[in-house]
């Protein structure tokens, strides 16, 4: 059973929530639709805190992407003097660049792919298995709606997409294995069997429509 101090979610909390706000403030969701950024942040973090994380997972979720979009090294040292090591460390796990401009996609997502299988720690794995998963699931709605359009949006276009997402499900079953058994061990695999599921099916949908 999950410990009842898990649930409660502080002042701590509510400030990384005003923190994201903050940063991501003028950033919107690819696609045209002008959705403000924050509804993919706050909907990792819902995976996160659903799936079994504590108040840090769920304050690194709001922040996963504050490195990568939103400053670089800067905004992670910020990060790490206002919510610790711990918040930092899962927030530079779930960062696949720091600089700007950032390497280029390939090279980038390569390196991720690396960083995962062979680095990434359990707790890292739940937040970035978290993103992953509300990436596909608005990837797959939107390509139910648009077809193969929906890649156009993206630097890798469909076959660079598919692959990513693929071989992150296999780099994050590796990390998996390489962690063994930890306390967020069944909040990861039911995570990684709904990122496969919805991967799958958006696979399907694309040679479906070949």
């Amino acid at each position: 059973m999950r410990d009842a101090s898990v649930s409660r979610l502080g002042q701590r909390f509510r400030r990384a929530l005003l923190l994201a706000a903050e940063l991501h403030a003028d950033q919107v969701k690819k696609g045209g639709h002008n959705i403000p950024y924050i509804s993919h942040l706050l909907g990792v973090t819902s995976l996160v805190i659903e799936f079994g994380g504590d108040e840090d997972m769920a304050i690194a979720a709001l922040l996963h992407d504050a490195v990568e979009d939103q400053g670089g090294r800067p905004t992670l040292e910020r990060i790490r003097a206002d919510y610790g090591n711990r918040v930092a460390h899962i927030v530079e796990g779930c960062t696949d660049s720091e600089i700007d401009p950032k390497p280029p996609w390939l090279e980038r997502k390569q390196a991720y792919v690396r960083h995962v299988r062979e680095h990434a720690d359990s707790e890292v794995t739940l937040v970035s298995t978290a993103d992953k998963l509300h990436n596909v699931r608005a990837i797959l709605a939107d390509f139910r709606e648009l077809g193969d359009p929906v890649f156009d949006r993206f630097k890798g276009r469909k076959d660079g997409t598919l692959w990513y997402y693929r071989a992150m499900v296999d780099a994050f079953r590796d990390a998996m294995l390489r962690n063994g058994l930890t306390p967020y061990a069944r909040g990861n695999q039911r995570l990684l069997d709904e990122l496969d599921r919805e991967l799958r099916a958006l696979e399907s949908g694309v040679a479906g429509k070949r």
